[in-house]
């Protein structure tokens, strides 16, 4: 089985997707997911004749992105969005390259719909009331979610710092990696995934890169 280092290794130099869509075609690289698997191993809609195990399982990897170039050298603007014309789907894959300012308050990564109701709110908040938080929610009709703030480990993001965070999208719900870590899972509330059309980072980071891909 392919280490994490070295899929991620190989996945970051040869199969990263232009900023705002999925990359092309290509031979896929083997992956494994960051973290530890959850209580039902399998990947969401994996058939039960040999789906693909969730990554750290003891499995077989999941299968790598499809090859595609890489994106432009140097700093993204913030705030910053990408528009998803296809809408979000199971597989799909973005990933953030980005650091920390250093006297952070925020960030915020937030997936939209076209009727503007947020899907997925990631917002982690590095002094609240004296704590590091991670605030997940979803607002839809302007109405406001029951909010989630419970995770697998500890908080991830470093003030003045780089990081990598990987959001996955499966048929119920959304994955996120910081760092080669499983971090959370966020159920989806918004069904109708086609729907979620765009994706917007902003507050308190620089970001150098921003990936679309598609895992297969």
């Amino acid at each position: 089985l392919l280490q994490l280092k070295d899929a991620l290794d190989g996945w970051s130099s040869s199969t990263n997707a232009p900023r705002g869509g999925p990359s092309g075609p290509g031979q896929p690289n083997p992956l494994l997911w960051p973290g530890h698997p959850p209580p039902d191993p399998l990947w969401s809609g994996a058939s039960s004749g040999g789906g693909a195990l969730w990554p750290g399982s003891g499995g077989p990897a999941f299968p790598g992105p499809a090859a595609g170039p890489g994106p432009a050298p140097g700093r993204l603007t913030v705030p910053h969005e990408e528009e998803l014309p296809a809408g979000v789907f199971a597989n799909l894959l973005i990933t953030i390259n980005g650091s920390v300012h250093q006297h952070a308050n925020k960030i915020t990564v937030d997936l939209t719909t076209e009727r503007a109701d947020l899907a997925f709110h990631f917002n982690p908040r590095f002094n609240e009331n004296g704590q590091q938080v991670i605030v997940r929610n979803s607002c839809v009709g302007n109405q406001w979610g029951p909010e989630e703030r419970d995770l697998l480990g500890g908080f991830p993001f470093v003030k003045d710092k780089p990081f990598e965070m990987k959001i996955l999208c499966t048929d119920h719900e959304f994955r996120v990696a910081v760092d080669e870590r499983h971090l959370l899972a966020f159920q989806h509330r918004v069904r109708d995934l086609r729907s979620i059309r765009k994706l917007s980072i902003y507050n308190d980071l620089s970001l150098s890169a921003v990936r679309l891909e598609t895992l297969r």
